[in-house]
Order: structure tokens, then C-alpha cells, then sequence
């Protein structure tokens, strides 16, 4: 039996930390002038998915009126969206998502302060493909201010089971590949409304591609360097199909996408059964969901629940996913040591 592979502590702060590539002492890696880097702090912050009671409450801080009055506002759905629209605008606009840390985007509910942020506008960007069916009372209050979907020119991957069959996963994002045209089309959003900076908001786009790019290749390296037999990802919701496409995992879920009916006997019962057919070590969940399935999956299994994902939105600043790029290396951080027996 091979040996499980070795995450290393960064020595410099994200994004300038590299990570040290996971060996398997039969499957080494050589040659890679990357060192693949671990979020250590982050992934012992939070093991279990706690009930977001609040999440519908309130959103993200809103710019002062001052700030408002200086410099266009942009707002987004969720969180990941606004810092991925923070990365190319710098400080030339005023970002704020709609939704705040925390919250579970599939089912919010919008809010009277929601509808008052959305007053004086420049530009709303939302993800699409059927994500935010919430945010119709929202965008109805302001038809006169322009709205960009970030996922147009991405190729959706089809959900394939569940009463979603063959409509399109809307968890785009997750795939750095397809973060890469999220950022064009912010670029492209923002220079149209604030045409003045169109040059700052190209140059912030491109430094910002390259990042992503960087983190895509160590992301593809760690991964590649598990053998493919243990290349499974459990989670609850289904919002991996796109890594799992990228970088050859098995992607196993308990529902298709996060909705009022969870985790019917049946969904249950089918992982419960993939898990110990494929003998798979270790489960997690996300964020902003309850674990307790889960935890059910990991207790008829004896899989290990190695931690929680986060998908539909970032960690609090203080957190450990409190970044887009910085999400991605959570995760796939936490998958290794859950893979390799060293999860929550």
C-alpha cells in the first residue's frame, strides 16, 4: 500500500505561497519545480457545517453614502462573485455583494435592505444557470440598471440525476478554467460602464488571470499526485462536477443542488452504498448546509467526515475561504488530508 501523501505548511502568505506537491511513495512525482502549499490554519477553523439561522437576515456591509456618492456601485449575488469583481476593479468602483458570508445563495430570500442597496446601481452581476431564481423581485425593482451573467460562453456540465437531470450545474465558479472567463466578462462589464478605466480594469484582469492560472496548476499537480483509484470527492451537494471534470475526480453526492427537500432515504442510501463498494476513506459537506446526512453517510460507512467545502460562499475574512483563490486551495487541501486519513 502506498504511502499517504505529505501536505506541508506555506512559508509565505497566500497567494505567494506555493504548495509542497502530496507524494504517494509509489507514484512521486519528479521533476515539479512547484511546491504545493496548505492552508493549515484554515482547515482545522471549522469541521462541521453549522445551520446558517441568519443567513437570510442580512447581507454584506453596505458602502457609507459618501463612498456611494464618489465611485460607481457593482453589485453581485454572492460573495465569490464580489471578489472575483473586487480583483478586477481594484479600487476604481465599489463592490458589495448582495448576499453575505455564510449564506446559502440557492434559497435567499431578498430583503427590504436589499432592495434599498440596489438603489443608485451601476451594474448587477449574477452567476445564471439557474441560481438565482430568488433575485427575480430584485432585479424587477431596478430594470433600468444593467445586468451581466458572468457564466455566458462557459460550458455547462448537465446535472445527471435527481429531478434536476439534464439542467445545467450551476457551479461554474468552482473550475478556475471557467473562473478565467468570469473574470473576461467582468472586465468587459465594468469598461462598459466606467469606460474611463477600461485600461485599469484590463490590466487588473490580466494580473489576476495569471493568478488563477498559477493556482489551477498546482491544484491539477496535487491532485494528479493521488493514485486515480482514490480519486473520489463526497459531498453533500453536487457543486464539484466541474473540478471533478478538470481534474479527473469522482464526483458522489446526496442531492444534485441545494433546495427545501434534502436528503431523501433514497439519496442517502446511494452514497451509503458508493462509499463502501469503492471503499472510500472519508466524506465532507459544505459550508453553509447541515452535515447531519453526512454524518449518517460516515457513521453506516465508517468513513471518516473529514470536513466541510465551501462552495456558495466565502469564510468571513477571518475564516480560512476568504477569497476565491484561497477557497480553492481550502479545498482541495481538505480533500487530500481527508483522502489520506489526516481530515477533521
Amino acid at each position: 500500500m502506498p504511502k499517504n501523501p505529505q501536505i506541508l505548511t506555506p512559508s509565505r502568505p497566500f497567494p505567494l505561497s506555493l504548495f509542497s506537491p502530496p507524494v504517494w511513495k509509489q507514484y512521486q512525482i519528479i521533476g515539479l519545480g512547484l511546491l504545493l502549499g496548505v492552508c493549515v490554519s484554515g482547515c482545522n477553523t471549522q469541521t462541521t457545517a453549522e445551520p446558517q439561522t441568519n443567513q437570510n437576515r442580512a447581507s454584506s456591509p453596505t458602502a457609507t453614502d459618501s463612498t456611494r456618492k464618489d465611485k460607481k456601485v457593482i453589485l453581485t449575488t454572492f460573495t465569490v462573485l464580489a471578489d472575483m469583481a473586487q480583483n478586477v476593479a481594484g479600487d476604481k468602483v465599489t463592490v458589495e455583494s448582495i448576499t453575505k458570508p455564510g449564506a446559502e445563495i440557492h434559497g435567499y430570500e431578498v430583503t427590504p435592505s436589499d432592495l434599498k442597496r440596489g438603489q443608485g446601481a451601476s451594474l448587477i452581476l449574477d452567476n445564471g444557470l439557474n441560481l438565482e431564481r430568488w433575485a427575480t423581485r430584485f432585479y424587477n425593482s431596478f430594470p433600468k440598471v444593467p445586468r451581466v451573467t458572468l457564466t455566458e460562453g462557459v460550458q455547462p456540465v448537465n446535472i445527471a440525476e435527481d429531478s434536476y437531470k439534464g439542467k445545467p450545474n450551476p457551479h461554474a465558479w468552482m473550475s478556475p478554467k471557467n473562473a478565467l472567463i468570469y473574470v473576461k466578462n467582468i472586465r468587459k462589464a465594468l469598461s462598459n460602464v466606467d469606460p474611463s478605466n477600461a485600461a485599469i480594469y484590463e490590466a487588473n484582469s490580466t494580473k489576476y488571470s495569471d493568478e488563477i492560472r498559477a493556482i489551477d496548476e498546482r491544484l491539477k499537480q496535487a491532485i494528479s499526485a493521488i493514485p486515480p483509484e482514490k480519486r473520489y470527492i463526497v459531498s453533500c451537494e453536487g457543486a464539484f462536477s466541474y473540478i471533478a471534470r478538470d481534474y479527473g475526480l469522482k464526483e458522489v453526492y446526496i442531492w444534485p443542488v441545494n433546495a427545501e427537500q434534502q436528503s431523501t432515504p433514497k439519496q442517502v442510501e446511494r452514497v451509503i452504498n458508493t462509499v463502501k463498494a469503492n471503499k472510500i476513506p472519508a466524506v465532507f459537506c459544505e459550508s453553509t448546509v447541515s452535515n447531519e446526512a453526512q454524518l449518517q453517510v460516515a457513521k453506516e460507512t465508517g468513513a471518516k467526515f473529514a470536513g466541510v467545502f465551501y462552495v456558495d460562499s466565502l469564510s468571513p475574512s477571518e475564516g480560512p475561504a476568504s477569497t476565491y483563490l484561497k477557497m480553492l486551495e481550502y479545498n482541495v487541501n481538505t480533500l487530500i488530508k481527508g483522502l489520506q486519513g489526516n481530515g477533521a
